[in-house]
Formats: C-alpha cells, structure tokens, sequence
C-alpha cells in the first residue's frame, strides 16, 4: 500500500493542477474514465498502487529510466526533462522528488532489468548513396500515388474499421483488389501516416478523410510528401523526439523504451514506414532530406523535389478505353481523372482505364456528357477515340434512370424507374438489404432516408438520382468532412470534477477522516492529536477499534486503557510508524 504521507502529498497536488493538466495525467497513466474515485485521495492511493506506478513505468523512454535509476541510486536531482516526465504522470510532488513507493519500483525494476537503467549511444546514419537517394524517391512517389487512391477512395465511402483501429476485411479486399495497395501491411501502414498528419480521423467505426486530407489531395506531389513527412516525427514517441521537433537516430529505435514488451512491433513498423516514404535506405543510410528533418523537425523538401519528375497536363487516350500519362499528372487533373477512371498502375507514367461503372459513378458525382467530353478533350494528346465517346454518351444517358425521392404522402423513402427490369434488379440486389427495400405500387419504398438509400444506390453503382419535393434532381451530401484535429480523448470530465470538489471541501478534514476510517477499517495503531481544553494538545498512542458517532475508539498502547476520543477534538492522527506525517 503506498505511504500515506505520499498519498497526501500527491492529492494536494493533484487538486493544484489545472484542468488540462489532470487530463493529460490521467491520459498518460491509463486511467478509465468509471475509475470509481470519490475524491483526490482515492485518486492519489490509485496512482501510487505499486501495479499503477509498474505500468507507468514500463512505458518509459530509456533516458528517464536512467535518469530515475541515477536519482534513486546516487540520490541525484532528475534532469528536467525526466522530471517533466515524471511530473506529468504524478510520480514525483512538486519540487521533483520522487514518492517513495514509486522510488521502491524503481529499485525493484533496476534489479529485475538492470539493461534498461543502462545509457546508450547512437551514431548518425551515414549520408545516401546518390543511387539510395533515387530509390528513396521512387518509394516515396509510389507511396504519395498509393495514399491518393486510398483517399480519393474513403471520401466516396468511408473506410470500415474495427474496434482495434485496423481497416475492415472487406474494404482491405476491396481495396487491394482494386490495385490501391499490394496489401493489407501496406494499407495499414498508409493509414497511420495519413492519420498521424491529419488527413484522415476516426470517427466511430469509420475512417473519415478531414478536410486537410481532401486539402491534401488539391496539391503537387513534393508537399504531399512534405505533409506526411513533417508528422512522421510524432509516430516515434516521447523518447525519441528531440526538443528542436526533430527525432533520434535510427540505431535508437529497437531498444528506446526497454521495458515496454509492445514496442519491438511498433519499432519495425516505424522504421517500416520510414522507408515507404524515402526518408532511409534499406541499408540505413540517410538522405539529405531527412538529415534536416531529423536534425529540426522540418525536411529539405527541396532536395527530395529536384529529384520528382515534372508535373504534366496531358495524356494519350486510347482506344482500348485506356489512358496513359507518361509522367505525374498536375494535381487538379489527377484528382479529377480518378473520378471518372481506374487506375491500373501507379508508376510515374501512369495507366488509367475507363469502365462503364468508373463513368457512371463520374456522372452520379455531377459529371455531364458535355462536361466530360471538355475535360477529356483538353487533356488527350490524341482526341476522344470513338468507343470512349461512346462510353460517356451511353453513361450519361442511363443517369437518372433510378429517381429516390420522398413520398409526400406518407413520408417514405420512394424509388422509381421506368426501367422494370432495373427496377426488379434492385428489389432483389441483397447488397441494399440494409435500406429494407419493399414494393410500393409500382415503385419501392423504404422507412430509411432519402440521402441514406441514395448513397446505398450510388455506391452499388446504380444510375440513381435524388430529387426534392417538386421532381427537381439534386445531389445530397453525404456528409461534412471533419476537421483535422486529433482523435477526442477520453471524457474525463467527472473524474476531473472528483478531483475539483476536493479542493472545496477542506482537504484537512478530509484527509483525517480517510486516515481515521483507514485506521478503524484495518486496526491500525495510530498516534492520534488531540486538543484539550485551554489550548493545550495530548498525544496518544491508540491501537484503533472502531469509528462512529462522530468518536474514535480503541485502546491507549501507554496506559493500556480504553479511550473514545470526540473526532470533532481530533487534531491529527497518524500510523504510529509514519515520523514524518
């Protein structure tokens, strides 16, 4: 059980913090938001429960457990940035000594794993070959196509994801199959970097693109590289970055919090993404644009742009219904070629393929015959070859064929096409199970919302319309992109407020109230304060039996009586044991 004087002592501090400051703790120490507190006190005994302080503590970087091992063996004052550390995490009071339960783990963990007290060094990488620094490039463009085919996919349909954070079985398949990524390790690793910069949020069981990540996609190839790179610094931990927003050297990474069994794994993914986006050679050597990146936090973008081949406006269209660009295409025209195409490669001369479904999803979009066949003929170095023309006259045609609207009449969710055949199709299509399509007449009707069944057309590639109340057609939103902003933490709004009350209700008497109940609970011997009249205080060495009725009750250990002492005239009380309370 941890000492009371360090149970007193952090629960006066804690209720000093503010409230930003008590979040950060209880984020950073795992606590649950239902943890059953009822005041500082019992947050402080949590905290300091020796399990409690155990797990903290194998969470922490290499430099802090060496600093703590020094302060705790050579009874030295901790550096600032260990003490910060430790502060933050409520392992040391307010002047930066550490609890001294939490400094009997430490000696405990010392002895057990006495490696992970032990300072190491690292080298800088050597520089990249100019060779290393052209493969380097060539995996991160491939990288920067492969993240844009992912996006430009999820802000149609957003990505499923499990209660683990991982991208779902079917939309990994869906996704690997349709060229975007070689794998689900590649998917995954794509998504945490987009997450890490912000182009992608999750939101309940759904990876959402924000804002930024639709942003992102408006802009060339070096500052999207440059976007992910900046926040690359993040994905390696506390430990590892550098107070200038930089990062430590590679050779740190294995062994950088020793005692965390999680972090071999997320070590080698670390350094696996390090390499998809060109900042390492696979021999570990490191190009100039990381150099800076590593050193400040921010790349030489410059240096890894000289290398990117020139940005293009044109392609050959053919007749095959493919198009081929021979180099990297401008942004604004990728983006919007994507959306009427798939793309079959994604080297720097890329291969596009146009499908009946690839232009009918263009036209559900708002693309028009018109519309397509201007962009098409503004970018073809060789014109529109006939069976594409036709493609987009066909496509455009079917449009609207599917009409989703709202009955005014009894409020339902109406579809209706003069196609029955299409209409029967529908009926039956067990991927629209979940809007409970049922025959209404000659049409169908659903109780689930006009926008809902209408993205359910949309994404199963029927040429469906929405339209308002007067037949007009119009596109519904699917729905606001979020902003960029971090994944909300845990609500820790009643625990903070636990914490708050503490400092209204006389911390003095609460505090002897609990040592008082303690006592009683568990039979404790106390030296117990009491004021007698005249002002005047006595001192008894009481082995503790009971509590209630505003009295405390046990046997005096000097005169081998029994007392009851009024808690009212209690001044302190204190486990005999504990001197120094």
């Amino acid at each position: 059980m941890p000492e009371s004087s360090d149970e007193r002592a952090l629960a006066s501090a804690l209720v000093a913090r503010d409230d930003a400051e008590l979040t950060a703790l209880l984020l950073a120490r795992g606590i649950a938001p239902s943890a059953s507190w009822e005041d500082a006190f019992d947050a402080a005994t949590a905290l300091l429960e020796e399990s409690a302080v155990e797990r903290a503590l194998l969470r922490a970087p290499r430099f802090v457990l060496v600093a703590l091992g020094e302060a705790v063996t050579e009874a030295t004052a901790l550096p600032d940035r260990a003490r910060d550390w430790a502060w933050r995490r409520g392992l040391v009071d307010d002047a930066g000594a550490l609890f001294g339960g939490v400094a009997q783990r430490i000696r405990d963990l010392a002895d057990r794993e006495p490696a992970a007290f032990e300072a190491r060094t690292a080298a800088d990488p050597s520089p990249a070959t100019e060779d290393e620094r052209h493969a380097a490039e060539e995996r991160a463009f491939s990288s920067v196509s492969a993240l844009t085919d992912l996006l430009v996919a999820a802000s149609d349909i957003p990505l499923l994801r499990t209660g683990a954070g991982q991208v779902s079985a079917v939309d990994r398949r869906r996704l690997v199959d349709a060229g975007a990524v070689a794998d689900a390790e590649e998917l995954e690793d794509l998504v945490a970097s987009a997450a890490e910069a912000g182009l992608v949020r999750g939101v309940e069981r759904e990876w959402v693109v924000t804002v930024d990540g639709l942003a992102w996609l408006e802009k060339g190839t070096a500052d999207r590289w440059e976007r992910i790179v900046r926040a690359f610094p993040g994905a390696l931990g506390e430990g590892l970055v550098t107070d200038d927003g930089g990062f430590a050297p590679p050779s740190r990474w294995p062994d950088a919090f020793p005692l965390d069994p999680a972090w071999p794994d997320r070590a080698s993914r670390t350094w696996r993404v390090a390499l998809r986006w060109g900042l390492y050679a696979p021999s570990g050597a490191e190009p100039d644009w990381t150099t800076a990146l590593r050193r400040t936090g921010t790349p030489a973008t410059a240096a890894f742009a000289e290398l990117l081949p020139a940005e293009i406006d044109r392609v050959y269209l053919q007749a095959d219904l493919s198009a081929i660009a021979p180099g990297p295409l401008a942004p604004a025209i990728e983006l919007r070629l994507r959306r009427m195409a798939v793309r079959e490669s994604r080297a720097q001369a890329s291969t596009y393929r146009f499908t009946p479904a690839s232009v009918a999803s263009a036209v559900a979009l708002g693309e028009t015959a018109a519309s397509l066949r201007a962009f098409l003929g503004g970018i073809s170095l060789t014109g529109i070859p006939q069976p594409l023309d036709y493609l987009v006259e066909q496509e455009s045609a079917r449009h609207g064929l599917v009409r989703v609207g709202v009955d005014p009449a009894s409020g339902r969710t109406r579809i209706e096409s003069a196609d029955r055949e299409l209409l029967a199709a529908i009926a039956v299509d067990q991927a629209l199970r979940p809007v409970g399509l049922v025959p209404d007449g000659d049409a169908l009707a659903s109780r689930v919302g006009r926008d809902a069944v209408y993205w359910t057309l949309a994404d199963a590639r029927y040429p469906v319309v929405a339209v308002d109340a007067a037949g007009a057609a119009e596109r519904p939103v699917r729905r606001e992109p979020p902003a960029a902003s971090r994944p909300a933490t845990p609500d820790y709004g009643r625990l903070v407020a636990v914490l708050r009350a503490a400092q209204d209700d006389g911390s003095d008497a609460a505090w002897l109230q609990r040592e008082l109940d303690r006592a009683a609970r568990e039979r404790q011997t106390m030296t117990v304060v009491v004021a007698m009249p005249g002002g005047a205080t006595r001192e008894f060495l009481l082995e503790v039996t009971g509590l209630g009725g505003g009295r405390l009750r046990g046997r005096d250990r000097s005169a081998d009586v029994e007392r009851t002492l009024p808690v009212a005239s209690i001044v302190s009380a204190r486990p005999a044991e504990d001197a120094t309370a």
